[in-house]
């Protein structure tokens, strides 16, 4: 340890655990969940993705600006404090989104599912199938016959339909029974026209039945109750242009563009600008190696947070929040933890300032990928992968709801992926050692590719939860080896900015274009057929990865730097466990013949 108490090491380390950890927490309470509360709020799919790839979009460009700012004008500690306060602020805005649905009926904390009630023309009388997540249903439906699953039927009675409609009474009423009962495809886009969101209507056309999936209790609105008489008068056309007219879908969109981009300018810079800080911090004495398992303080506290924020909006948001859409805890919750990660960050280690040349760390790395056709197409599959990760994190929880999860249910979903991750970083180096890293590149895509095929088949709510242990190697065991091929293919001095390049600006670019085209894909298919597209889209990159990285040329690179390091080592075990490395070899016998 230095005398100097501004290199006290040990504390500087326990101080950036401490914030990583707390950081962690902090986001878990609103990333997961962010698409969610947009879907509550009436956003529908394609805008959702919009939002969410705009999200990606700022945080690849602004993130190294802010970065290089922070650095060339030493002002590491300012935009520590900034982002912090600033993004605690961004996120109390996000409460003050009006929904589409502004009727204060439409409230989950009502004690019931709302019943979606059809109305038919006079003196018709059908069966509508209602779907209860808790296998009752409301009391006035109490004492009606039950079905197999919690379903339970009741038959309208139209006999007291409303008489104003005029002298073309019948025929109207002649036409919409039709059209309500015969066409089972108008009935759903009616549906999802007055609530663009995954629709959970299905419609029996033999029986004449309608079912109602619970999540679409949970997003449908009590005052367009479906085949109202004010909806039975209008067309398909007529209901879309509507729809159009209506400035309320609209209003809440261009709100929540504003403040999601408001909120990502202030929160994007404060990993990359703490990063930074610790690794000059620790560059400074040698010690950079020291720092090599923050990452796991963070998913730690992701992983305490998913759970712990889900719990805590299922027991007090219906006593703390009166009206509104739900959510709204996860974002008071986010406030309050980024106060507690500020106090933190006062004692978090930023370097004194240095006077040193102007870098161009980050010009080179993009030379060296340009020059480098293995670099390409890692490059061109970090691409791929965030394109295809950002769908599971916009749309996997509508997924969910669909069938009937709860939220707690789905932080369970997130934990468990997380602790996975954890929990095989251990075995990482045998991994690599055994498969390559080319091949333990193939089979974490292998496994993205299977998750995503298995969330399209999901069944019940439970069903995602044995899945997710595959995360350990569609993430884990996949970013480890690009890591290593970044260090393999990259030459003294840029590994960390080039590692930089395609943690930060290329997966964040493959996570916007995905939500781009993600959320029009859901509109248009559902999310079924997105997972499904997605991992096709990954099983025809893996096999042009393994064709093409074959065929390339073995050339390696000499990273200096890790040799040196290796040779100044005086433990006797590491030096044995490197020399089975026949490229540490091939850099020793380089680096003695120039020597001589």
């Amino acid at each position: 340890m230095s005398p100097n108490p501004q290199w006290d090491v040990p504390r500087a380390l326990r101080v950036a655990r401490l914030f990583h950890l707390v950081c962690g927490v902090r986001d878990a309470c609103v990333t997961p969940f962010l698409t969610l509360y947009l879907r509550q709020l009436g956003v529908a799919a394609p805008w959702v993705g919009v939002l969410m790839g705009t999200k990606h979009l700022v945080a690849a460009c602004w993130t190294p600006f802010c970065a290089f700012l922070a650095k060339r004008y030493h002002k590491r500690r300012m935009f520590l404090t900034g982002s912090l306060l600033g993004s605690a602020g961004a996120s109390l805005l996000m409460v003050l989104i009006p929904p589409v649905d502004r009727n204060p009926g439409n409230h989950f904390c009502n004690g019931s599912n709302r019943v979606v009630s059809t109305v038919l023309p006079l003196g018709v009388t059908r069966t509508v199938t209602m779907t209860s997540a808790q296998g009752s249903v409301p009391n006035h439906w109490a004492g009606t016959p039950s079905l197999p699953g919690g379903r339970h039927t009741r038959a309208l009675d139209t006999s007291g339909f409303p008489n104003e409609f005029g002298k073309n009474q019948e025929g109207i009423l002649g036409g919409l029974q039709a059209y309500l009962v015969g066409s089972v495809a108008g009935a759903r886009i009616t549906t999802q026209a007055r609530h663009p969101v995954t629709s959970g209507l299905r419609v029996n056309s033999q029986e004449g039945t309608f079912e109602v999936g619970n999540a679409t209790l949970d997003s449908l609105p009590e005052s367009t109750a479906l085949g109202s008489p004010g909806d039975l008068l209008k067309t398909q056309g007529d209901a879309q242009a509507l729809n159009h007219s209506s400035k309320g879908p609209q209003w809440t969109f261009i709100l929540s563009l504003g403040f999601v981009v408001f909120w990502e300018l202030l929160t994007a810079p404060l990993v990359q600008v703490a990063d930074d800080s610790l690794y000059e911090y620790l560059d400074f004495v040698d010690a950079t190696d020291r720092n090599r398992d923050l990452w796991l303080w963070r998913l730690l506290g992701m992983s305490a947070g998913v759970c712990g924020i889900a719990a805590l909006v299922g027991h007090l948001e219906c006593f703390l929040v009166t009206n509104g859409p739900r959510g709204v805890i996860h974002f008071y919750s986010y406030a309050l933890l980024s106060t507690l990660a500020l106090a933190v960050s006062t004692a978090f280690p930023v370097p004194i300032d240095q006077k040193r040349g102007p870098s161009y760390k980050t010009i080179k790395a993009l030379s060296l990928i340009r020059g480098d056709a293995r670099l390409i197409l890692l490059a061109f599959t970090v691409l791929w992968i965030g394109a295809t990760a950002s769908t599971v994190q916009n749309f996997l929880f509508w997924h969910m709801k669909d069938h009937g999860s709860s939220e707690l249910v789905m932080g369970f979903s997130v934990a468990l992926s997380l602790l996975g991750e954890i929990l095989f970083h251990p075995f990482r180096t045998w991994l690599l050692r055994k498969l390559s890293r080319v091949g333990v590149l193939g089979l974490g895509l292998g496994c993205l590719a299977l998750q995503l095929l298995y969330y399209s088949f999901t069944w019940s709510w439970w069903s995602v939860l044995p899945v997710q242990i595959l995360s350990a190697l569609s993430s884990g065991a996949l970013w480890w080896a690009m890591g290593v091929s970044v260090e393999d293919l990259s030459t003294s001095g840029v590994e960390r900015s080039l590692g930089t390049m395609f943690r930060g600006h290329l997966y964040e670019s493959g996570g916007s274009l995905g939500s781009f085209v993600g959320g029009f894909i859901v509109m248009r298919f559902g999310i079924a057929v997105l997972y499904q597209a997605c991992c096709v889209v990954l099983l025809l990159w893996l096999a042009l990865f393994l064709s093409i990285q074959s065929r390339l040329p073995r050339e390696q690179r000499i990273n200096y730097s890790k040799l040196l390091a290796m040779e100044g080592s005086d433990a006797s075990d590491s030096e044995q466990e490197s020399e089975r490395d026949w490229l540490v070899k091939a850099m020793r016998e380089e680096h003695k013949d120039w020597k001589g």
